[in-house]
């Protein structure tokens, strides 16, 4: 099941225990623009699911990507668009431009609110059960013992051919999109944990090019029972 973050927030979130003594287990998966992660993670959550159902447990896995900016926002009083601006943006901070309208009541500067998501992101990792899209997840939760860590990537051309597609542009413009979308992602990890870190480092590489969906997944269910997290 995707996450519903609402009721999550309302059960899980507001105890906040980020000093919980066995987080985990937690998944991250990262992956370069133009690769299939969102669908990667949603059949990853369904096999597992699928898993404790068949030994009559419950459904306890859930998944979350682009909805971490709502919490987030939540907590801060802004709103998602203005939250996700600071993922976006790369350089000079944009968030005061987004801001300036706003009273200086509810005013939030950048930092504020890559905390805010970076303890959204701890918070699922430590309940467990979670699987994390994007958002820096890797830098966050690596030193997580139960946890497993992905990164998606294809070559640049194949790429560029989806996203045109997608997007309904050309090519070129395409895998500038990608080269650059593939930037902040970078940027946003290494906020959390620094440049060449090794916490931003992968265990597994998948070329989404000459694997499909379903092997990908597959081959992360086996090295997650390689690691006693199923």
């Amino acid at each position: 099941m995707k996450i519903d973050l609402v009721q999550y927030l309302k059960d899980k979130y507001q105890e906040r225990n980020l000093e919980n003594k066995d987080p985990g287990p937690v998944v991250t998966i990262s992956r370069e623009n133009g690769c299939p992660g969102q669908k990667i993670a949603q059949r990853l959550n369904d096999v597992l699911n699928q898993r404790l159902l068949q030994i009559g447990k419950k459904a306890e896995w859930k998944w979350v990507g682009k909805e971490i900016f709502t919490e987030a926002a939540k907590e801060l009083n802004l709103q998602p668009e203005e939250v996700e601006q600071v993922f976006k943006q790369t350089g000079r901070s944009i968030i005061d431009q987004v801001l300036s309208a706003q009273s200086s009541k509810f005013y939030k500067n950048d930092k504020s609110i890559r905390i805010a998501i970076g303890q959204t992101i701890r918070s699922m990792a430590n309940d467990g059960h979670s699987i994390i899209l994007g958002r820096g997840g890797v830098a966050i939760t690596r030193d997580i013992k139960k946890s497993i860590h992905i990164y998606i990537e294809a070559p640049l051309p194949w790429r560029a051919s989806v996203i045109s597609e997608k997007q309904h542009c050309t090519v070129e413009e395409a895998k500038k999109i990608a080269i650059e979308t593939d930037k902040r992602r970078e940027e946003y990890r290494d906020y959390f944990q620094g440049r060449g870190n090794d916490y931003t480092w992968y265990d597994v590489r998948y070329n989404c090019m000459t694997l499909g969906i379903d092997e990908i997944v597959e081959s992360i269910v086996k090295l997650m029972e390689i690691k006693k997290l199923i």
